[in-house]
């Protein structure tokens, strides 16, 4: 197998891809060195914004944004998700019996929901905290139940 592997293409097939059109980078740095590339000051200034005053453009922009945002009404506080084992039992449903394979999906669907990687940057600190205890609470109830069950 490796043999087939290292054979030399035939001479009507191409080894790789090759690009549609031929491009030189080398041409293309000496077409820019060469000084036959004009770019007048008007359209340098305009480009790059020589001389304008970007400190009152940006005051402009913030004033257009605070008229755009002045009928908003603002969110009230939203509550922080509870880090306490008792809440966490609780939304995991821990209070009731469970098979020893319902703990499994548990773990996926709390994880779904509450993963530092998938909340608001804010609440990563707090996401990684409720993890680590939804996952200390479920494996310390599979404990259980395997216990149960060996009974």
């Amino acid at each position: 197998m490796l043999d087939d592997l290292f054979v030399a293409p035939d001479k009507g097939e191409e080894a790789g891809a090759r690009p549609s059109i031929p491009f030189d980078y080398l041409s293309v740095a000496d077409e820019l060195h060469s000084g036959r590339i004009k770019v007048s000051g008007d359209t340098f200034a305009a480009e790059y914004r020589e001389g304008a005053d970007l400190a009152s453009e940006f005051a402009a922009l913030l004033d257009q944004a605070k008229i755009a945002l002045a009928g908003e009404q603002p969110l009230a506080e939203e509550p922080l998700p509870p880090i306490d084992p008792e809440s966490i039992a609780v939304e995991l449903g821990l209070n009731q019996p469970k098979d020893v394979a319902d703990f499994g999906r548990m773990r996926r669907s709390f994880a779904f929901a509450n993963h530092p990687d998938r909340v608001a940057p804010h609440l990563r600190q707090r996401a990684m905290i409720r993890m680590q205890v939804a996952n200390m609470l479920i494996d310390e109830a599979k404990r259980r139940a395997l216990a149960g069950a060996r009974r």
